[in-house]
């Protein structure tokens, strides 16, 4: 009878006390506070266009992990972000081509984070455009088209239909145009054409000129979600090795996986492909702006392929990682 009034009251016991462990639980994980993210400020970026979109994507997935950082981005240009950042405008200016000896005195540090290309554009309504995809452009009749204005018809490349050329080039301070004029050993002033700003709008003029040529960057011209290019306006081939046809290796326009694979390779000339970096006015010191960067420049990696970027090599990675650390 003793032994079954313990166990009862054990019983009893074991369930008062589970209750309460359960209830003191409860309440632990009503009131306790979650994790704090201590990491808070607000980034401001602006400048290239061919950075732009992936920077964008950068910043939302860094929120997602600090979302107490906050971020104000706008596109203008190389230009005018490495300008707005070593004015103190910005905390990082977006650059798409190389820095120049007189930015770097003001203070120019730059980050490469990326790499992508400038490719020659035409419309695909082109009388010639079969022929044009075919034969592809040498270096040389690019020269020709851009700078030295002596290519002035559309016969003079593919030979067939005899219609001008009219030429598109960017009106504001671009990356992309500075760098498709080194490809000829030029500046972007040595340029001709008609000025368009930005890369939205040369794409735009290409497309609703029939005869139009000019240049975009790579996220210009091609639907991430299908991966192929735009309608209207398509990447004209460079013939590489100057043999008056575009060969297999040189045939990797239709996806953009198939063009940053040949980038990656070393297929594709170089410029007009290029490296892109952040900017800053010294060395980052700022919490939030190094946390970004090494953000950027590991996590950040992953999403480089899939928006029609190349990623860096790892050499590389570790390189510009020491630049902040």
């Amino acid at each position: 009878m003793k032994k079954a009034i313990f166990r009862q009251q054990a019983l009893i016991i074991g369930v008062v006390a589970l209750v309460t462990l359960t209830t003191i639980s409860s309440f632990t994980k009503r009131v306790s506070p979650k994790p704090v993210d201590d990491l808070e400020g607000t980034i401001s970026i602006s400048g290239a266009f061919a950075l732009y979109p992936i920077t964008v994507k950068w910043a939302d997935e860094f929120k997602k992990l600090h979302p107490n950082v906050k971020f104000n981005i706008s596109a203008g240009g190389a230009g005018k972000g490495i300008t707005d950042a070593l004015s103190g405008l910005v905390d990082i200016g977006l650059a798409s081509r190389d820095i120049d000896p007189a930015e770097v005195k003001k203070g120019a540090y730059t980050i490469y984070v990326t790499k992508d290309a400038v490719l020659p554009t035409f419309n695909t309504a082109n009388p010639d455009a079969a022929a044009l995809l075919a034969k592809g452009v040498k270096r040389d009749q690019f020269l020709n088209i851009f700078v030295t204005g002596n290519i002035k018809n559309w016969n003079q490349l593919a030979g067939k239909v005899s219609v001008p050329i009219h030429v598109y080039n960017r009106s504001d301070a671009a990356g992309a145009g500075e760098t498709w004029a080194k490809y000829f050993g030029k500046k972007q002033e040595d340029l001709l054409g008609v000025g368009v700003y930005g890369d939205p709008g040369v794409a735009q003029a290409v497309k609703k000129d029939v005869t139009g040529i000019g240049y975009n960057n790579i996220a210009y011209l091609y639907d991430l979600k299908t991966r192929k290019q735009v309608a209207g306006v398509h990447a004209l081939p460079i013939d590489v090795n100057g043999n008056g046809k575009i060969d297999a290796d040189e045939n990797f326009y239709d996806t953009v996986d198939q063009l940053t694979d040949a980038i990656a390779a070393g297929k594709y000339p170089s410029p007009p492909a290029r490296n892109l970096g952040f900017l800053f006015k010294g060395k980052p010191k700022k919490k939030e702006l190094i946390e970004f960067v090494k953000f950027v420049l590991t996590t950040g990696q992953k999403d480089v392929d899939e928006n029609g970027y190349i990623a860096l090599s790892k050499a590389k990675i570790q390189e510009e990682l020491k630049k902040v650390n």
